[in-house]
């Protein structure tokens, strides 16, 4: 089973990624966050909780506990700030 990854301002620039195809069990968003971050420091600090601001599943503005199907595009979006 693969999901599609999508990443945007600031967490692309940290991860130097927009994208990526990653194997998956199965499981919901924080399943997903947990996965991530245990791929090393620069990932927990760049996907700390409050750093996060939605969980995008196909197109979607969803819940962490939305679970994840294989195939799924998800976009992690960090917070806007504007003025």
């Amino acid at each position: 089973m693969m999901i599609t990854l999508l990443y945007f301002g600031v967490l692309k620039q940290k991860l130097r990624a927009d994208r990526e195809q990653i194997a998956w069990s199965g499981g919901s968003g924080r399943d997903l966050l947990a996965l991530l971050q245990a791929r090393g420091d620069d990932w927990a600090q760049a996907l700390a909780e409050d750093k996060i601001f939605r969980l995008v599943v196909d197109k979607k503005i969803c819940g962490w506990e939305t679970e994840i199907p294989d195939g799924a595009e998800v976009g992690l979006l960090p917070p806007v700030t504007g003025g």
